[in-house]
């Protein structure tokens, strides 16, 4: 089998894990990967991650042309602006996460620090994340919201819509969101409870022990 065919393979069996857990349902959510000539495959529009086809993702060449397979979502603005942005990025998912769409709700949320500091892995794994406020579905200025960041951020927090994180690769990717939704599901457990989270210096600490981008 090819690397791209496996990348194909890899793509599909995580996306329908987060689907079979719930993490997006129906036909939301979208997800993408850099292939090794420098292109990208991604899922198609009106898609379910319980059910993408490996041979009709969308695949696109090193110069953004579609060459292959459906249609792609209608969220490519998002997708693109951080491969143009962040060269490390190796692949883009986009979910509709219930319990990070609820905190995203919330009035007290700080937008530069969506995540409280509860645990250190949503540190390690996605830096701060950024919450952007709410765009229409498909609208392009999603995608320059995120080219503002100018790279310094893996992860953004759409208000009302959902996360979108890159990672080296669609397996880093698809972990790092997870540790998102879960940390987001942590803070409303909690909520009113007043938690112990991490100390201001437990979470220096942290950053500095494991190279994490985290002063803009």
């Amino acid at each position: 089998m090819s690397s791209e065919s496996q990348l194909r393979e890899q793509m599909c069996l995580l996306a329908k894990s987060m689907f079979d857990r719930g993490l997006t349902g129906g036909s939301t959510g979208n997800i993408s990967a850099r292939t090794d000539d420098g292109g990208l495959l991604v899922s198609p529009t009106g898609t379910s991650f319980g059910r993408l086809d490996p041979g009709r993702l969308s695949r696109f060449d090193a110069g953004g042309t579609l060459v292959e397979g459906d249609p792609p979502t209608k969220e490519m603005a998002l997708h693109s602006a951080f491969y143009e942005t962040r060269s490390s990025a190796g692949a883009v998912v986009h979910l509709h996460a219930c319990h990070s769409v609820a905190l995203s709700m919330l009035p007290e949320v700080d937008a530069e620090n969506f995540l409280p500091p509860l645990t250190p892995y949503a540190i390690m794994k996605l830096g701060r994340v950024k919450l952007l406020p709410f765009f229409l579905p498909g609208d392009p200025a999603m995608g320059a919201a995120v080219r503002g960041l100018a790279g310094k951020r893996s992860a953004v927090m759409l208000a009302n819509h959902g996360p979108v994180v890159a990672g080296r690769d669609v397996e880093a990717a698809c972990n790092a969101i997870e540790e998102l939704e879960d940390t987001a599901r942590l803070a409303l457990l909690t909520r009113g409870m007043n938690p112990r989270g991490l100390s201001a210096a437990q979470v220096g600490a942290l950053v500095e022990r494991f190279d994490v981008q985290w002063d803009d």
